[in-house]
């Protein structure tokens, strides 16, 4: 393309096509020059080279007249190679644009993605990479939202249902092969008639932002499935595309947005914003490495990698431009593809500043104050690997976190022992003791038992032990204290007494989830059984390990889940979203009272005996719950009314229910309503 560069604008920040040519702008503080770079479509071979001469404020710019959407382009950055300062330059290398909407190429593990030298670490190396490097596509991609519509659930009613896109339907019989593991599959109505068939309200789905495979992993045979090892924010990642003729991967992820949004559904992504797939100091140079590496990653005095991620790199969201890249990329999410919300993937990252965290980090502050993503939901991973890095109930009002104490409590109630009917009830109370803070809400507390992390629900009940080694790392990662039990038996097993105790463990526990104050989170798959045979760190098994079994699926679980959630908007203390105080309002109803086996109310000797694992919660006045957490049947004397059983976890939970008196099975969760309630709930 033998057109001339002119000097164009330094706002906004990418490849912006304007109808009549196309504009580039990239920051980089630090750089001496940067030069443009042109390929073909495939993006194999280099047509152009235009050096931008246009520099604004540590943004290099320039203006391209009649280019068109589809180009494919790059950039080769100058600058010093000297890793002891911080500065990584090498024009040898072809750097990804950031602001990428599109990515074309697979990224390779070739020595020459890598900016220094083979045996010298501190040189520059001299080989181009042109030929195999990842390039951007310049995109303008209009698409009709005609009668789209933000279902805006309240956080009151917000049941999470976390999926990956691929393992949610690449199995599923109903959706069209080429479907199957797609965007598109997630938006098809079988899917989505789960989702309302099981009351949930919004899907979280794990990332879709452009990722890449370790070099690691690849060197293995393995893949990164659960894709947190971003290089192009805003580019949806093309595996989930169907590939169609005409189809790109923006189209359809739009299309599967409006198809949950048309059935209610929210849509909240995943996203990486705490470290880059360039990885640690010899990981590859991609992208911002190259671009302005003392700049976009958080270095210590020696000007060596942050590592609070534990994958090599942190970025530098305390530079403002940094900032500036974080708030683009959800603003594009939110408002030119619609998504909901955003759960941000181990979120003290994001909040440190100078290194510790700081619950008035930039980051908060300028989301607050954005007009398009104040209306978003957010939810915090609240933790990270470094040093103080556990912040559980330190991030801003109006934000979700999720809530390891609900997961860890609820699962040494049921599957162990050492927790008392106090710490229990804290946390079926949305952990009051971290979320119970000025402006902050019940629904602040994420309440998950599973999640992709970690062990599924049916591998909770049936493993004691991680059994990793299909990850090729000799069974050593994964986390080793999962609070499991596997019921006498490891893995699977044919005895009916086994199986029968694993599934009332399970529906005991997806009780305990699912009428607990807070926000309910469920991963997908454990509604139908899903197993993963044991593994508890299943990000590289691109394999029926993830996949979700539907032909094999749990229909009584199901049925069981779609029962609980439809009871929790029946029950006025769960729906309300406000901390219960135990009092009772000016009707006389008392949003929660804690009673013993007997009926009465709970004193200070009950609530901390650890060896009493059975209480009634009642809930409104009109519900009653009763949680047998031990190994052995209790009886008891239900308060004055008359109560009729909705919903049981275990076989004759309750029998010999009579009057004011039942005996409660071992392991099991029953639920109650008052018969004069029972004309209103239907």
């Amino acid at each position: 393309m033998g057109n001339p560069l002119i000097p164009g604008a330094a706002f906004p920040l990418g490849a912006t096509f304007d109808g009549l040519g196309v504009n580039f702008a990239l920051f980089s503080a630090h750089a001496e020059a940067v030069e443009l770079c042109l390929f073909d479509d495939c993006g194999r071979h280099e047509t152009a080279r235009h050096r931008l001469a246009a520099h604004t404020d540590g943004v290099w710019h320039g203006y391209l007249p009649q280019a068109r959407p589809g180009l494919a382009y790059g950039y080769r950055v100058h600058g010093p190679y000297a890793p002891q300062e911080g500065h990584r330059f090498n024009p040898n290398k072809l750097l990804l644009d950031p602001y990428a909407r599109a990515v074309v190429g697979d990224y390779l593990d070739d020595p020459r993605n890598h900016g220094f030298a083979k045996d010298a670490p501190h040189q520059a190396d001299p080989g181009d990479n042109a030929a195999i490097a990842l390039k951007a596509k310049v995109i303008d991609e209009s698409f009709d939202w005609s009668g789209d519509a933000h279902p805006r659930t309240p956080w009151a009613d917000t049941v999470i249902y976390e999926a990956h896109v691929k393992g949610l339907t690449r199995c599923h019989p109903d959706v069209p092969p080429e479907e199957r593991g797609r965007y598109a599959g997630i938006g098809h109505p079988a899917t989505i008639g789960h989702l309302q068939k099981l009351g949930v309200t919004a899907i979280e789905l794990l990332p879709v932002q452009h990722f890449l495979d370790e070099p690691r992993l690849m060197r293995s045979g393995l893949a990164n499935y659960w894709g947190y090892n971003p290089v192009a924010w805003f580019a949806p990642a093309q595996r989930y595309a169907s590939g169609s003729t005409g189809a790109t991967p923006l189209a359809e992820f739009r299309e599967m947005v409006r198809a949950l949004h048309g059935a209610g559904i929210e849509v909240i992504l995943d996203v990486v914003f705490n470290h880059t797939a360039e990885l640690d100091a010899l990981g590859p140079t991609l992208s911002l490495r190259g671009i302005d590496n003392a700049s976009y990653y958080s270095l210590t005095r020696n000007h060596e990698y942050e590592n609070f991620s534990g994958c090599g790199n942190a970025l530098n969201l305390g530079h403002p431009r940094v900032l500036q890249l974080v708030m683009d990329c959800m603003r594009y999410w939110a408002g030119a593809c619609h998504v909901d919300g955003f759960r941000f993937d181990l979120a003290a990252t994001l909040g440190r500043v100078r290194g510790a965290f700081d619950p008035s980090a930039p980051l908060w502050a300028a989301i607050a104050q954005d007009p398009l993503l104040a209306r978003c939901k957010f939810i915090a991973e609240p933790w990270d690997i470094g040093y103080g890095g556990y912040q559980i109930g330190r991030f801003p009002p109006g934000w979700g976190e999720w809530n390891d104490q609900f997961r860890d409590v609820t699962r040494r109630f049921w599957l162990g022992d050492g927790v008392n009917r106090a710490s229990f009830a804290r946390c079926f109370a949305a952990s009051s003791n971290f979320f119970h803070a000025p402006l902050r809400q019940p629904a602040a507390s994420i309440n998950f038992i599973t999640a992709h992390d970690g062990f599924t629900l049916a591998d909770l009940v049936s493993y004691e032990h991680k059994h990793n080694l299909a990850n090729k790392e000799h069974n050593r990662d994964g986390h080793s204290q999962n609070h499991s039990w596997n019921c006498g038996v490891e893995g699977e097993s044919s005895d009916p007494h086994v199986r029968l105790l694993r599934l009332r463990l399970r529906k005991a526990i997806l009780a305990t989830l699912l009428l607990s104050l807070g926000t309910p989170m469920l991963l997908a798959g454990d509604e139908l059984g899903h197993s993963q045979q044991g593994n508890n760190n299943a990000y590289c098994q691109d394999n029926e390990i993830n996949w979700l079994d539907w032909r094999n699926g749990d229909a009584d679980l199901t049925g069981f889940v779609a029962q609980l959630l439809a009871m929790r908007k029946q029950i006025p203390a769960l729906a309300a979203n406000r901390w219960w105080s135990g009092q009772a309002d000016t009707r006389g109803v008392i949003d929660v009272e804690w009673l013993n086996p007997s009926g009465m109310r709970l004193e200070a000797h009950d609530w901390e005996d650890q060896a009493a694992k059975a209480l009634m919660i009642r809930l409104s006045g009109d519900w009653l719950i009763l949680v047998n957490g031990s190994a052995h049947q209790v009886h008891f004397h239900l308060p004055p009314g008359k109560w009729c059983l909705k919903l049981e976890s275990a076989e004759d939970a309750t029998a010999g229910l009579s009057g004011q008196e039942c005996t409660s099975a071992a392991r099991s969760v029953a639920v109650m309503v008052r018969d004069a309630a029972v004309a209103g709930i239907g």
